[in-house]
């Protein structure tokens, strides 16, 4: 997959893609980075590339022409994968993470400054795109956080194939069981047995009703409309000890509480 990132910042961008596996993603080309800066596309000396907004205001603001030359540089058929980091955007989520990780190009601009001329947005057809509801120095972290969402959920990019199922907001949408390593004991805290059982199954299924707990003790608001066997849930947790829901991150007596609101 080919990833245009067009920046003021190039080695930001760089730095911050070259590390674990999404590093590893593009140094094994399975994935390529195309970086373009609009300076290299203004005509005087001090590659201008801001200038003040008309009316006045606060900032300044990245100019038309050398955002238009950077992304006609690409040579694109269409802008139909054309995206602009901004506040104002469609919220990015892990579906469109999935979605966008099959695609071969994607295009990722990055503001700076007070934003963009209005007119380089419209004219190309361009949709924006946020990755929260707060304000950034700059586009580039945002493409960052995109990127490397996207790349991990493309084929051969993790060391195991259904690694990025498993993630939070994955597969069913709910959020990902607690997980354990050794020591099977430390400080008095221990590593639930059906953890040790051997018993894929039970292992399965006990991952699967610990991420439907902690879904319901974090984010309940992804549950809505969920299909839920709460009876199942419920029976157990009340085999839970206090202690072995402790250890996975919740609070018994909330959480039987919660399940009482949600089961009707």
């Amino acid at each position: 997959m080919k990833f245009n990132v067009i920046t003021l910042m190039p080695e930001l961008i760089k730095s911050t893609m070259s590390y674990g596996v999404v590093g590893s993603s593009f140094s094994k080309n399975i994935c390529n980075l195309n970086i373009v800066n609009p300076r290299d596309f203004t005509s005087d000396v001090h590659q201008t590339i801001d200038d003040r907004p008309f009316g006045g205001g606060d900032g300044m603001l990245m100019m038309v022409e050398p955002l238009e030359k950077s992304l006609k540089s690409l040579n694109l058929q269409t802008n139909e994968d054309v995206y602009f980091l901004s506040p104002q955007g469609e919220k990015f989520n892990d579906s469109l993470s999935k979605e966008w990780s099959q695609k071969k190009e994607l295009t990722l601009i990055c503001g700076r400054y007070g934003g963009v001329d209005q007119r380089f947005l419209v004219k190309n057809k361009i949709k924006e795109i946020s990755i929260g509801d707060y304000v950034l120095s700059g586009g580039e972290l945002g493409a960052a956080v995109i990127m490397d969402s996207v790349i991990r959920k493309i084929p051969g990019v993790l060391g195991h194939s259904s690694s990025a199922d498993q993630d939070s907001f994955s597969g069913e949408g709910f959020l990902e069981s607690p997980y354990f390593t050794r020591p099977r004991e430390y400080e008095g805290l221990s590593v639930p047995e059906k953890l040790l059982s051997g018993d894929h199954k039970k292992v399965e299924e006990y991952r699967y009703i610990s991420s439907v707990l902690v879904t319901l003790a974090k984010r309940p608001d992804l549950l809505r409309d969920k299909i839920i066997e709460w009876e199942v849930v419920k029976e157990a947790l009340h085999a839970m000890s206090e202690e072995e829901a402790f250890v996975c991150g919740f609070d018994k007596k909330d959480l039987t509480g919660k399940i009482k609101k949600v089961d009707v």
